[in-house]
């Protein structure tokens, strides 16, 4: 599946893995890459959200996440794990994300799988699912975005 990836999907997924990284995270989930997707400044533009954004909002849900369970963090930033050399493995919503994306591309009969292929897969994820609870913290009108990606035609690779 991933050879019919567009350049800049590929790139979403790849970001997608640091975001995971870049948390301490040891796989890669919807979550991921949805940050992954927002690096692109069509998918960051059509949500009207910025990756840092959607990052201290990631933030904020798991220390309120923390204070639930009686962890309270405070203003203590989680430090920056040390890298590592193995690839994490995709959560199973994520491995569902990659499946809906390809559903997409071929009832738009496109070539490609691109970004906008992953916002619409991400966009019907639901509750409890972290994209989904993600989507709604950061206020995203799901049937808003929908329109507008159905207004711009198929999706161009």
């Amino acid at each position: 599946m991933f050879e019919r990836f567009a350049s800049a999907s590929r790139n979403a997924v790849t970001l997608a893995m640091d975001e995971a990284r870049l948390r301490g995270d040891r796989r890669i989930g919807t979550d991921h890459l949805l940050l992954g997707a927002l690096h692109d400044p069509d998918i960051s533009g059509i949500l009207g959200v910025s990756v840092t954004t959607a990052r201290a909002t990631t933030d904020a849900l798991d220390k309120r996440a923390l204070l639930a369970i009686g962890v309270d963090t405070g203003d203590v930033a989680f430090p920056t794990p040390p890298g590592t050399n193995k690839r994490a493995p995709f959560t199973s919503g994520s491995r569902s994300v990659m499946q809906r994306m390809l559903a997409h591309t071929t009832a738009e009969k496109a070539r490609q799988i691109t970004p906008q292929h992953l916002l619409l897969a991400l966009l019907e994820r639901q509750r409890p699912d972290p994209a989904a609870v993600l989507l709604d913290e950061l206020a995203i009108d799901r049937a808003d975005v929908e329109r507008k990606l159905k207004e711009r035609g198929p999706a161009a690779a």
